[in-house]
């Protein structure tokens, strides 16, 4: 699919939609004043520079409390 160049008050004023339209696999060049800022795309094109180690939401949809992990991780690591 072919970079879209995108003013950045649009994407301002309508974020919600753009989002939704990257997330399908659009990619957009945001620019001010006729000149490009950055680029917007999915994480489908960055996938190797992210890696998830764990996804909280499958313990829980709302996630978890950090001060729970912590504690279980000092835990694991006084163990070892």
């Amino acid at each position: 699919m072919k970079t879209q160049i995108l003013g950045l008050k649009e994407l301002r004023e309508n974020m919600q939609k753009y989002a939704s339209r990257t997330e399908k696999g659009e990619s957009f060049i945001v620019v001010k004043k006729s000149k490009p800022l950055f680029k917007i795309s999915s994480l489908d094109e960055v996938n190797e520079l992210w890696e998830t180690v764990v996804d909280f939401t499958k313990i829980n949809k709302n996630g978890v409390d950090a001060k729970k992990v912590l504690r279980e991780l000092r835990a694991i690591n006084a163990r070892s």
